[in-house]
């Protein structure tokens, strides 16, 4: 039987895959792997499938479900915090909610954010003022090219925003075509132990909560907070619920634009602007969506449209293909090209398709 990649993504498009293994172990996903480098194969892994657009044609190659799960804890104390290592196919918010459940703090604000822990650390996942490079101690991989494990740890992984090392290592193993080199096995976290959260380090959060930026609160009510704020804009994402087509997203389609001083500065005087980091400026894509035409629901009826709560999700309303999605996120980044000079850069990673 065909198995369509839609089945597998929260857009819920993508074509067939010519061969589809499921990984449920570590030596399960490196033989998979393994088999498809030695053929000459290419390869897509799918997870959580949160952050992936499929082409309509599909995928003429392996793609290996990663299905491990698990999480174990090395240790908990106060001077080393909790020590806590998470399969790569372990549902990320699953380890979020037993954080916030022992009192792990530094991920309570990334509550509801889909996918899996393996992807994580790839593009650096981040939400209302926190990122997983804040909490990772290392990261266990399968390394394509030298085909042996080889664990990174944080200070070698070069988390930057939404990229870090694994993301930008790239190695051509079939035919000349770039993948990526290595295989999240595990992520390994380093949580502090404490009763209440990281400071709220987001305005927007830090207004739900009733609070001053800075301010601490329990774990546990920033991640209250987050799920409400992230429900409100569609982007909880449940799989057994298929009526709310405002989740059926990738979730933020374009990231946050680093900037020049001199681009930011040549911005509307309302528009936002926060440090990027090595002297540069990071504004808001959603507002630049917003401000370029592209309001809540644009497209609709559809068959694919802007979230109908929030600008920076592309959403399928139930019969939309992959070229449907792609069309409309070309039309949003040239509208804000031509009005701000800005060229919009995906965040999901785009498989036979491209803008």
């Amino acid at each position: 039987m065909t198995t369509l990649l839609a089945d597998l993504t929260t857009l819920h498009v993508g074509g067939p895959a010519r061969k589809l293994v499921e990984a449920r172990t570590d030596t399960e996903l490196v033989e998979a792997v393994d088999a498809a480098d030695a053929a000459g194969e290419p390869l897509l892994l799918v997870a959580g499938g949160s952050n992936l657009l499929i082409a309509d044609e599909g995928f003429d190659g392996t793609v290996v479900h990663v299905a491990s799960e698990g999480i174990s804890v090395a240790g908990e104390d106060a001077c080393g915090g909790g020590v806590v290592t998470a399969a790569a196919g372990h549902r990320f918010d699953d380890l979020v909610a037993t954080a916030v459940r022992r009192g792990w703090a530094g991920v309570e604000a990334l509550s509801g954010i889909p996918g899996s822990v393996g992807a994580t650390p790839v593009q650096n996942v981040g939400a209302y003022g926190q990122e997983v490079a804040q909490t990772i101690e290392s990261v266990r991989t399968w390394d394509r090219l030298e085909r042996r494990q080889r664990t990174f740890v944080a200070a070698e992984l070069r988390f930057s925003y939404r990229s870090s090392l694994l993301k930008s290592s790239r190695v051509a193993l079939a035919g000349g075509h770039a993948e990526s080199r290595y295989v999240v096995l595990d992520v390994t976290f380093q949580f502090p132990l404490r009763a209440a959260a990281s400071e709220v380090a987001y305005p927007e959060l830090a207004r739900r909560l009733g609070v001053e930026v800075g301010a601490r609160v329990s774990a546990a009510a920033v991640r209250e907070a987050v799920l409400e704020l992230r429900a409100g804009k569609g982007m909880v994402w449940d799989p057994a619920d298929r009526r709310d087509h405002d989740t059926w997203s990738a979730g933020s389609f374009f990231t946050n634009p680093l900037l020049s001083p001199g681009q930011a500065a040549a911005l509307p005087a309302d528009a936002p602007r926060f440090p990027g980091g090595d002297g540069l400026v990071k504004t808001s894509a959603a507002w630049l969506i917003d401000r370029a035409g592209f309001g809540k629901g644009f497209g609709a009826p559809g068959p694919a449209t802007l979230s109908t709560k929030h600008t920076l999700a592309i959403t399928n309303r139930g019969d939309a293909t992959a070229t449907d999605l792609l069309a409309l996120a070309r039309t949003v980044a040239d509208g804000v090209e031509e009005r701000f000079g800005i060229r919009l850069v995906n965040e999901p990673v785009l498989v036979g398709a491209s803008l």
